[in-house]
């Protein structure tokens, strides 16, 4: 038998695995026994990775991660880089994760860059760039005129070209006032109507606090090697901003931030993302937890097309059994729902069947066997 046609004739393993096989054995020119050894060695691993029809793989998935999961550190938080970064880490970042947070408590992006700009001198440079600055950084003193009604900021001395920079973008941030120069003094004035002091209060703060250099929401930078690579790593994420620079590697850059990754990229790369940092947030505790568990609970909080936390307003919560639903949190919201609503449990689900003492429809629980005795 040719090495094509014993390949092909393994009828357990699918046709993706047959066709890496064949390219494998092509290019190592492998003999007629050592292919075999290996079809003999890749039907095992198959054979063992697969569970059988029945199986309770969620209620497994669940427990090989929980169980891990309360051995880890209840509060760890890593300062990372010399400018103190304090990274979540542990159960914290495990129930961010699982419960799908808008925002992380501490949002981190990896910026990889370029070949052409893979040196230390122009990952410091990019870092400086994209650093948000406000309008505090560039003031010297600010002020309001009560007789006047109008603000003061004095600036410091900067290059002219810096400075028309800011004046340009602090205008297009505040179209509703006028803006007058007069050297490194501006004036701040309404033209539609006078300002009362609570306005001008209020104007004083939300012009300090206005981005006029950098990416908005990155606040803070640090610059690690990495191998071959210089990474800049940021405090704050801004992930559609930064994907447009030039001098930073689009493929290979991540945050931590999920949502943003749905939002920008689409939802395998949320999915991809939340495999990513269980798996992380798992071997930083020295836990180790098999792939397909992780796999497992991405797909399930991922399939819709939106990310859906595992808990009472996501996954959980919209279980098709109203005893699955009432056994988790909330039970009495969910009991006087379905009854309002006239719902039926058709008792497909594991938990139901356990909680009225019937039979579970997994494994051997899943068919009826029916006898017919007597007949020819």
């Amino acid at each position: 038998m040719s090495k094509e046609s014993r390949i092909e004739s393994s009828n357990k393993l699918p046709d993706k695995i047959l066709d890496d096989m064949k390219s494998y054995c092509k290019e190592e020119k492998l003999s007629s026994a050592k292919e075999k050894q290996l079809l003999e060695a890749v039907n095992k691993e198959y054979m063992k990775s697969s569970f059988e029809p029945g199986e309770a793989i969620g209620i497994i998935s669940a427990q090989s991660i929980s169980e891990p999961a309360t051995q880890m550190t209840m509060r760890t938080f890593h300062f990372a880089g010399s400018v103190g970064i304090r990274v979540t880490l542990g159960l914290p970042r495990l129930i961010e994760i699982f419960d799908a947070k808008k925002e992380p408590s501490t949002t981190m992006m990896s910026l990889y860059l370029k070949k052409k700009f893979n040196d230390k001198t122009h990952a410091e440079k990019i870092a400086e760039k994209i650093t948000e600055k406000t309008l505090r950084n560039f003031v010297t003193s600010i002020s309001i005129d009560l007789t006047n009604k109008k603000i003061k900021i004095k600036l410091k001395k900067l290059k002219k070209s810096k400075k028309n920079d800011i004046i340009l973008k602090l205008k297009k941030k505040f179209k509703r006032y006028k803006i007058l120069v007069r050297g490194d003094i501006l004036n701040v004035e309404s033209d539609e109507k006078e300002l009362t002091i609570k306005d001008l209060q209020k104007l004083k703060k939300k012009m300090l606090d206005a981005c006029v250099s950098g990416i908005p929401k990155i606040t803070n930078t640090i610059i690690m090697k990495e191998g071959n690579d210089w990474v800049i790593k940021t405090l704050g994420s801004n992930l559609s901003k930064v994907i447009l620079l030039k001098e930073v590697d689009v493929n290979k850059s991540y945050t931590n931030n999920i949502h943003e990754l749905a939002s920008v990229l689409g939802i395998e790369a949320a999915r991809n993302a939340i495999i990513r940092e269980t798996k992380t947030t798992m071997q930083q505790q020295a836990l180790d937890i098999d792939v397909r568990h992780v796999l497992l609970v991405a797909d399930i909080m991922t399939f819709t097309g939106n990310i859906a936390p595992i808990g009472r307003y996501g996954v959980a919560g919209k279980k098709s059994s109203i005893l699955t639903r009432a056994g988790f949190e909330e039970t009495m919201k969910h009991l006087v729902r379905a009854s309002v609503r006239q719902e039926e449990d058709n008792f497909n689900a594991i938990f139901d069947n356990v909680m009225v003492n019937q039979q579970v429809p997994v494994g051997t629980g899943m068919f009826e066997l029916i006898s017919r005795l007597g007949e020819e």
